[in-house]
């Protein structure tokens, strides 16, 4: 693991040994796993891949967190496993994180394009300056410079402006957002979102027990905005849940003028606005609208996580709120997460040196480039297996099959070439988007992708 051509993946192999340890855990009850500490001197990893690999499985609900107590598996019982979307959930990740398989689904743009060596090299730099007995063990809602250089960033004039109080940093997007919710009184109230819709975002949703009513996207990335009107006006909704920029993972955009409709119904309702900004920079030029550029700051939570743009060494999650800070600061004391004060200092100070600006500038650069390279590929290998939609910006494809498949048994055709694609239905709760799948263009192109993609519109040639 101290191999630096592999410390982008080293999360992945904490992952197989948590996954490997658990398996082999007696079978009775649930059971400790070891402390973020621990478990990095026992591995020689840093304590922030420890902690992504630890969301990773929580996301998945194979753990789960006691707040100061620490992480413990969580029993399965197969006979209660009824759930299919869920099932298909863990067969996806567990094959995707195999040694040697190909997962033409993936989500990490930072493997283009990774600032994880400058953040590391900063954090030794910051820590000659921070001696650590001179250091808070930790700060409930992030560190003082980290939550000042966000609250700068998302400044865009006087009327949309934030303070560092309005920031919360939180060990990843699962529990950031996970708390806003109970921190604004959502949980067991109902949802909108867009759909086709992050699966961990339904996740959470599921987890604080609010109802989700999907509003699909069309070809060209637009609600029909007579029935979302409708929808507003018959259901008790009081949060909406939407992409920042690109529609995730349909990758396409919502025009200003929707965004900015949208916004006023909402407005109009006080229905909270959770803007998920987790691909809000990876848009291809030019700069599109937001809807936190129309949106009641009153009733707006912005989330998001660094990992998507820095790597899997900044796995944390923050949020911006405004005018909610005594139940935000209750919800964040309560979970007291203990995140490292120089990451996040070292994180901070490549948003205020600009080095965030270049390194992003790069990144959605090497995104066009091999967003334009898959497509040539889509249209040399797959000519008439898919339906194609050209992203606007994000890490993948959404496509559709030309024809009707069965998708599950095209995954298992697939997996028995060592190669794993990501199912459509993942991305809804009520099992829309069955013919569709997530094809990402960040991959390991050293691979060939090609023959990855012959094989599989093979697969869906021979599914009926």
């Amino acid at each position: 693991m101290h191999n630096p051509k592999d410390a982008a993946f080293a999360y992945q192999a904490v992952y197989r040994y948590l996954v490997e340890l658990i398996e082999a855990s007696p079978v009775q009850g649930d059971h400790k796993l070891p402390s973020l500490r621990q478990l990095a001197q026992r591995l020689g990893v840093s304590v922030s891949t420890t902690k992504y690999a630890y969301s990773l499985l929580e996301d998945e609900g194979r753990i789960y967190a006691r707040p100061k107590l620490g992480y413990f598996t969580r029993l399965m019982s197969t006979s209660l496993s009824t759930d299919r979307s869920a099932d298909l959930l863990d067969q996806v990740f567990a094959n995707a994180r195999q040694p040697g398989m190909l997962a033409l689904g993936s989500d990490a743009p930072a493997v283009l394009l990774s600032l994880e060596n400058p953040l590391l090299l900063m954090e030794r730099e910051l820590a000659r300056h921070y001696p650590r007995a001179l250091t808070p063990h930790y700060l409930p809602f992030g560190e003082p410079e980290l939550r000042t250089a966000l609250a700068e960033r998302y400044t865009r004039s006087t009327d949309n402006y934030w303070q560092a109080d309005d920031v919360y940093i939180g060990a990843d997007l699962h529990s950031v957002l996970g708390l806003s919710l109970r921190a604004l009184e959502l949980v067991d109230t109902v949802a909108l979102v867009e759909s086709p819709c992050s699966w961990a975002i339904l996740r959470q949703l599921q987890a604080a027990n609010i109802r989700v009513i999907e509003m699909p996207l069309d070809a060209h990335g637009r609600f029909d905005l007579d029935a979302l009107q409708g929808m507003l006006t018959r259901e008790p909704i009081r949060l909406a849940v939407l992409s920042s920029t690109v529609n995730i993972p349909h990758g396409s955009l919502m025009p200003a003028q929707d965004k900015q409709q949208i916004c006023r119904w909402l407005a109009q309702r006080a229905i909270w606005l959770f803007e998920n900004d987790t691909y809000g920079e990876l848009y291809f030029p030019p700069e599109p609208a937001r809807y936190r550029d129309f949106a009641d700051p009153q009733k707006l939570v912005v989330f998001s996580t660094f990992d998507k743009v820095i790597g899997s060494e900044a796995p944390y999650g923050y949020v911006l709120c405004r005018g909610q800070g005594q139940a935000m600061q209750r919800q964040f004391l309560e979970r007291a997460f203990r995140l490292s004060p120089i990451r996040q200092k070292a994180i901070a100070k490549l948003f205020t040196s600009k080095r965030i600006d270049a390194h992003l500038h790069k990144l959605r650069g090497l995104l066009h480039d091999a967003m334009t390279r898959m497509n040539r590929l889509l249209a040399e290998h797959c000519a008439g297996q898919f339906h194609v939609i050209i992203p606007q910006g994000g890490a993948c494809f959404w496509l559709q099959a030309a024809h009707p498949v069965d998708m599950h048994q095209a995954l298992e055709a697939l997996l028995a070439q060592r190669i794993v694609i990501v199912p459509g239905e993942l991305f809804s709760q009520q099992g829309a988007w069955k013919q569709h799948m997530r094809l990402s263009y960040t991959l390991d192109w050293s691979k060939d992708i090609a023959q990855a993609l012959q094989l599989m519109a093979e697969a869906f040639r021979q599914s009926p």
